[in-house]
């Protein structure tokens, strides 16, 4: 077994399907609309960015091409080791074994984070927020994407999948620690019917999954996130 880095939140779609997971990486967004967004607020040109819960480092090539710095941190050892793999040939890029709790990096040291999925529901995650807190440096930003699960067809999944999520109480949250929330609609689009089948397989229970494909046609998805963020 990998090994985890202490306090880490186990996420089952890809520490047990990294190449599943890929798939999905691959669909997400095919237009641009989230690094669009994340521009508009704080370009990372010639910054130092943190990639909080970085996987297989999918993102951290593309973050490279501009930034001076990146830094991948990812609790699960085997992950960090394909996203370093993945970065081998960005001397710009390092990639480190931590949770978010306990970052592996100096006070100060960050001008952007990027945490894509890595801090669901908002309650339980202020150790982690506090962590940014320390290592992002002062005209920084923190940027938090997450699910709509008020809207959208995979939002309807969402909601589907986990009955008791209350989209309210996790706006409060982000809303008490400073964040503005920009509503974002991105999509799924897939080449091919079985990528799309493999990954709603890895996202919800078997009996759930199979609702949906059954539901389901074709190989796009309209997909709610919330874009939450902060200057620092």
């Amino acid at each position: 077994m990998a090994e985890i880095a202490p306090g880490a939140v186990p996420s089952p779609n890809i520490w047990n399907s990294p190449q599943v997971y890929e798939l999905e990486n691959r669909a997400v967004d095919p237009d641009g609309v989230l690094p669009a967004a994340m521009r508009a607020i704080r370009p990372w040109t010639g910054a130092t960015v943190l990639d909080v819960g970085c996987g297989t480092g999918y993102h951290l090539p593309f973050f490279a091409e501009e930034a001076a710095r990146v830094v991948g941190v990812e609790p699960h050892a085997g992950l960090a080791t394909a996203a370093a793999r993945r970065a081998r040939d960005a001397p710009n890029v390092a990639v480190r074994v931590g949770s978010a709790q306990a970052l592996p990096l100096p006070d100060a040291s960050v001008d952007i984070v990027h945490a894509r999925w890595a801090y669901f529901f908002g309650p339980g995650c202020e150790p982690g927020l506090a962590e940014l807190d320390r290592v992002v440096r002062r005209g920084g930003a923190v940027f938090v994407i997450d699910n709509d699960a008020t809207r959208s067809t995979f939002g309807r999944w969402f909601r589907r999948s986990l009955p008791k999520y209350d989209p309210d109480a996790v706006e409060r949250f982000w809303t008490r620690r400073g964040f503005a929330r920009e509503p974002l609609t991105i999509r799924w689009l897939f080449d091919d019917r079985r990528d799309l089948e493999a990954v709603v397989r890895i996202e919800f229970p078997p009996e759930l999954a199979a609702d949906v494909l059954a539901e389901h046609a074709g190989l796009e998805v309209d997909y709610a996130v919330n874009l939450w963020w902060r200057y620092a």
